[in-house]
């Protein structure tokens, strides 16, 4: 099915929406208790188990709205999904933040499986929006890999370290701006080996 093309401010708030609804509610109940049937769960659980639907119905108005979703998008809700609910379950939050360790470990790992084989996979995700060379799409594959273990490492360091509220924090900021400052970074990498789409008409 074609993509179809939708409005990009309402684009960008179905994809960025549910994240910050997450970390306003977190700051909102984050020293609450609520007992509910007998047992007693944190503002961090209340808040995980309202983002499941939450994110759930974002990404399945994306599909609704465009016809497709990323690969990379139907892995993270479903992980935010698988472990949310468990650490709700288990009333347990080190499942829902052991999350982006498990998305940036499977990222980089596939990445890195593409490497051995002398692939690019990033390429069959990404020739879209950025054409390149060969040998540029394979330099770029493999900082992205370092980039994703990197971040996986970061996540496990600062969720077993430090408090929830820093992870949070982490998670809502400092992962989006790590990737942001990553790719601003590849300017040269992308001047170099570029390839300019042919002009229509």
């Amino acid at each position: 099915m074609p993509e179809r093309k939708i409005n990009p401010t309402l684009k960008t708030a179905l994809e960025l929406g549910p994240v910050l609804l997450f970390f306003v509610a977190y700051l909102w109940l984050k020293d609450e208790t609520f007992n509910i049937a007998g047992t007693a769960y944190a503002g961090f659980i209340i808040v995980t188990a309202g983002f499941i639907p939450v994110i759930i119905a974002s990404t399945a108005a994306l599909w609704a709205l465009t016809g497709k979703l990323g690969r990379m998008q139907v892995v993270t809700v479903v992980l935010i999904t698988v472990f949310g609910g468990l650490s709700v379950w288990l009333n347990d939050d080190r499942f829902f933040k052991m999350k982006p360790t498990l998305i940036y470990l499977l990222f980089g790992g596939i990445l890195g499986v593409g490497l051995l084989k002398g692939e690019s996979y990033l390429k069959f995700v990404m020739e879209g929006l950025m054409p390149l060379e060969q040998a540029g799409w394979m330099l770029l594959t493999k900082r992205v890999c370092a980039l994703f273990l990197g971040l996986a490492l970061a996540n496990e360091v600062i969720w077993r370290s430090m408090s929830t509220e820093t992870w949070v924090y982490f998670k809502t900021f400092g992962l989006t701006a790590a990737i942001f400052v990553f790719f601003f970074t590849q300017g040269g990498l992308f001047k170099r080996y570029g390839i300019e789409k042919p002009e229509k008409g």
